[in-house]
């Protein structure tokens, strides 16, 4: 989601509009920048095949993601026909409750700015790299792209109940973080996954995490890392059961969780159905 950070915001929000959409101005970006996506992009699209789901390599092979930075005018051409959809930029990470909004409209926001080499590996914040390549092949699945906005409607209620932080929990293992599983096996959807080198094979191949069949309120009972790879990921059967956990109204699953202990990211519970590689 939206995400917090103690270090200074990245990007300008000086031209930012009253829902912190900006331009995207596409003659910012420099040959360097140019050719640090091209890099970036060859290396991911290398990995996502082994790792990915087929919904997401699908779509991925379809755009042409690889050339350069996208223009979002070209790419919603394209999305909004599919799903209605429509990417906005803005300048970096951005207020829950205008994050929410933007969500539960369609419109999906989009970074402008993009890491420097140095950040090649890691980067704390999203950047415009992250945000496209994780982020927008998905929105072209229709059942998906229903899901976000529900949790984007959801967002918007959840902030007058005080529960952002479990919201912030259900995105982070799902949107950002989930596997799903196929009849290839285990593979993820995750953004933050997608985007990553080191985790996008961890997160499938690794002993050492947790990996829990999906249960909405074990989800949203459950604590998770920023600064390291997961230590629990949660799976689902398919993206129709992730959007019908999201249909029903979460006002007494909140009220039911605040009864509940929060877990650390590390739990493992004899109640959970573990999912092996």
């Amino acid at each position: 989601m939206a995400g917090q950070t103690d270090h200074k915001l990245r990007g300008d929000y000086s031209r930012a509009r009253a829902d912190y959409t900006v331009d995207q101005d596409y003659s910012l970006y420099t040959p360097a920048e140019q050719d640090l996506w091209k890099r970036l992009y060859a290396r991911q699209s290398a990995l996502v095949p082994q790792y990915a789901c087929d919904e997401f390599i699908d779509v991925l092979a379809t755009l042409n993601f690889g050339a350069g930075i996208p223009r979002f005018d070209e790419i919603n051409a394209m999305l909004f026909p599919a799903t209605r959809w429509t990417l906005v930029a803005v300048p970096g990470l951005l207020p829950d409750d205008v994050f929410f909004n933007h969500l539960a409209n369609r419109r999906f926001p989009v970074s402008v700015w993009l890491r420097t080499p140095e950040e090649f590996e890691y980067i704390v914040e999203p950047d415009i790299f992250h945000d496209f390549f994780g982020h927008v092949p998905l929105l072209f699945n229709p059942v998906f792209a229903d899901y976000l906005e529900a949790y984007g409607k959801g967002g918007v209620k959840a902030k007058g109940l005080n529960a952002l932080d479990y919201l912030a929990r259900l995105y982070w293992y799902t949107v950002e973080f989930g596997l799903i599983q196929t009849p290839k096996g285990l593979r993820t959807y995750g953004a933050g996954i997608l985007s990553s080198t080191g985790e996008l094979p961890y997160c499938i191949t690794s002993p050492k995490p947790n990996r829990i069949k999906f249960d909405l309120l074990r989800v949203m009972q459950s604590n998770y890392k920023i600064d390291t790879f997961q230590e629990t990921y949660f799976v689902i059967d398919s993206f129709k059961q992730l959007f019908d956990a999201t249909a029903p109204d979460f006002t007494p699953y909140y009220e039911e969780l605040r009864t509940r202990p929060d877990l650390a990211a590390t739990a493992a519970l004899p109640t959970d159905t573990l999912v092996t590689v």
